[in-house]
């Protein structure tokens, strides 16, 4: 079974080999606990990096959730060597927030009926773009978002998607 994925790597090459690994292990971690991350990211570039995780469940992530796993995977991170020992890291182990962002075809799935934000992708004669509203869902592999001033529906197919974010209203 293939996992469709909205905003594909950050970069490309070593780093990202090293955060589907590092995603890996805290999915094991975290799904042990009754838990599932819902993204990895690890920015910054050169020495210096940084290494989130964003973690759910279905009653809500606690303090506590996060500090047994951050405490596990940095354990496991630094026993199996998967970070290269010249780079630094912080780790950050969270919850996604109230702006969570969405990524897997099962995000699009759960909060079908939510406002979204989406930010595009840039095309040759297309500059990048923002648009926001409901999200109807996930449809022969397309996202799907309605806007509920004019009713006009829009398919995005998940390339074209940059990055997936709720947008509640305040």
């Amino acid at each position: 079974m293939s996992v469709a994925r909205i905003g594909g790597p950050k970069s490309g090459g070593a780093d990202s080999a090293v955060r589907e690994r590092i995603r890996g292990l805290a999915e094991q971690i975290a799904a042990a606990a009754g838990m599932d991350v819902v993204d990895v990211d690890f920015v910054g570039s050169g020495r210096q990096r940084l290494l989130r995780v964003f973690l759910d469940k279905p009653a809500g992530i606690t303090h506590g959730d996060c500090e047994s796993v951050s405490r596990q995977l940095s354990a496991v991170l630094d026993a199996e060597e998967v970070i290269p020992e010249d780079i630094s890291y912080v780790l950050e182990v969270s919850s996604p927030g109230l702006e969570r962002r969405l990524v897997k075809r099962e995000d699009f799935q759960r909060f079908a009926g939510q406002r979204v934000r989406l930010q595009l992708r840039s095309a040759p004669g297309r500059p990048r773009r923002r648009v926001t509203g409901v999200l109807e869902g996930w449809f022969d592999d397309r996202v799907r978002i309605r806007q509920p001033e004019s009713g006009e529906v829009w398919d995005f197919a998940p390339d074209e998607v940059e990055r997936a974010n709720l947008a509640p209203t305040w």
